[in-house]
């Protein structure tokens, strides 16, 4: 990461001080928590070196919970899962809930005392003119409510699911941003991470801050939604019993 003129932060203090000076951090996180196999004390020595946002499921149903692709074993969060949520808030560790099914996130805002986030999502178009509409990956406006109400965050996913372009996507930001409030709305991971992306590189923030002030968000919004929202979210966390 220092060879990409980027330094690996984990604790707020650290963030804070790198969002001052206008230099690029990076923060580890793991998409899923497979790696734990049962055993919690994995995860205080996940973050003992460096471990700081922890997707708890992705393209399977693990022993935490239940995922958005594939068939329900848990009923949502498993018991295993509640004690790994506990544990994160313990830590200071940013739980993300994407990929999660709709009941494990309902389950982890239950179980939670520290707002979540889904880092990368996506709306979905009710009715049945839209082919994307049964995509599994795509939330319902409840989805992402749900985890606003509940202090969180919920990262717009620049991927090609229902966006073909630069406008498309700023689109669902604004339909995100509806749903959610502009107060829990983010730019989403996973920018080269999907098939079809709409914004490959970090230098097109401009066009898409751009983009939503033509369509009428203020820009303290703008800005928010481009980085502060995460920024204080991840200050929140980040600050809760760190090591």
């Amino acid at each position: 990461m220092t060879e990409a003129g980027a330094e690996v932060v984990t604790s707020a203090a650290d963030l804070d001080l790198a969002a001052r000076a206008g230099r690029t951090a990076v923060l580890l996180g793991c998409e899923g928590g497979d790696f734990l196999e049962g055993d919690l004390r994995r995860l205080e020595e996940a973050r003992a070196v460096g471990l700081t946002v922890l997707t708890l499921v992705h393209y399977r149903v693990s022993e935490i919970g239940d995922v958005q692709t594939e068939a329900p074993v848990h009923d949502g969060l498993s018991r295993f899962g509640r004690d790994v949520v506990a544990e994160c808030n313990r830590l200071g560790i940013v739980i993300d809930c994407a990929h999660a099914s709709f009941a494990t996130t309902m389950a982890v805002l239950e179980a939670s005392s520290q707002p979540v986030m889904i880092s990368h999502g996506q709306l979905g178009y009710p009715g049945p003119d839209s082919s994307d509409t049964g995509h599994p990956r795509l939330m319902t406006a409840q989805h992402a409510a749900a985890v606003a109400e509940a202090g969180g965050l919920v990262g717009a996913w620049p991927c090609g699911i229902t966006s073909r372009s630069l406008a498309d996507f700023g689109t669902e930001i604004l339909r995100l941003a509806e749903a959610a409030g502009p107060g829990h709305v983010a730019i989403g991971t996973d920018l080269d991470g999907n098939y079809r992306p709409v914004l490959t590189s970090y230098d097109q923030f401009d066009d898409l801050a751009g983009l939503l002030r033509d369509r009428g968000l203020p820009p303290d919004r703008v800005g928010q939604i481009l980085g502060g929202n995460a920024l204080d979210l991840l200050n929140s966390v980040m600050h809760t019993n760190a090591p």
